[in-house]
């Protein structure tokens, strides 16, 4: 079976962040146990794993989503790296459909190569910073806002973008503090260098102490920003030390984010499924 792996939210290799993608010929999907066993080997924050689906139904293909130590309800950048392996390999063009655990997710392809996720928009509450919360991260909140059980992350708002990028945190002391992730943010310093704001998104309970580029967390980044900046079309940077951009457009309860991917593995499976 062909295996690949994709750098997502990047038009050049060796940036954005990288998925493992595994297109099988037809469902259903292996027993979890091999398709965690794979994730694992593969060894990147996440592995996506697609098959068809018949036609006539609400979407095209199934997808699952595994990091290296557990399946996730949710992740943005293996799923435009799933969409790009297959508008590069022919196997499907346009929009397509995927039936995840998180309901019916859109990707659509686009005559210059990127793409565009239609995902849904993440609920941000304010909740007040839990205690020990800015002595594992590091810094001290402005503000905090959870983003609901499909998303699983804490927002936090951090004073300006040196903030964000000077963060070194103690990722064990995180992981007491979020369903699945924290992200930090801020305004960017200086908008004229093409982005509006800026992350970094760390994940350690479920074995990712940083993410390079975390699509998912800009359904929750999108309304953030579009509240406090007054536009719904905005480009958020990651500042992880491979980095990416994600553009957001806001509609009502969905929130469309648009990147580029590039292939830069593409092998072969040899143990059997």
């Amino acid at each position: 079976m062909r295996i690949r792996i994709v750098d997502a939210f990047t038009d050049r290799p060796f940036a954005g962040n990288p998925a493992g993608v595994l297109i099988l010929e037809s469902g259903p999907f292996p027993d979890p146990g091999r398709l965690q066993q794979i994730a694992a080997e593969v060894n990147l924050s996440e592995t996506a794993f697609a098959h068809p689906l018949p036609p006539g139904g609400d979407a095209d293909w199934a997808l699952r989503w595994f990091t290296p130590a557990t399946e996730v309800d949710m992740c943005g950048h293996a799923t435009l790296a799933t969409a790009h392996v297959l508008h590069t390999t022919g196997t499907a063009s346009g929009t397509v459909r995927f039936s995840t655990r998180c309901g019916i997710l859109r990707a659509t392809t686009h005559a210059d190569g990127t793409l565009t996720l239609d995902f849904p928009t993440a609920p941000l509450t304010p909740v007040a910073a839990p205690p020990g919360l800015a002595k594992a991260l590091g810094a001290d909140p402005v503000s905090v806002h959870d983003t609901g059980p499909h998303v699983g992350d804490l927002v936090i708002e951090l004073a300006d973008e040196a903030a964000v990028r000077a963060l070194s945190p103690d990722f064990a002391g995180l992981v007491a503090h979020s369903r699945r992730g924290i992200i930090a943010t801020a305004a960017a310093a200086d908008p004229s260098l093409g982005y509006d704001f800026v992350s970094r998104g760390f994940f350690p309970g479920v074995g990712i102490d940083e993410d390079p580029v975390t699509g998912s967390a800009h359904t929750a980044l999108a309304p953030f920003w579009s509240a406090r900046l007054g536009r719904e079309d905005l480009t958020g940077l990651q500042a992880s030390a491979r980095s990416g951009l994600v553009r957001t457009w806001l509609r009502g309860d969905r929130t469309l984010l648009t990147g580029s991917a590039v292939t830069v593995i593409d092998g072969e499976l040899l143990a059997a499924l």
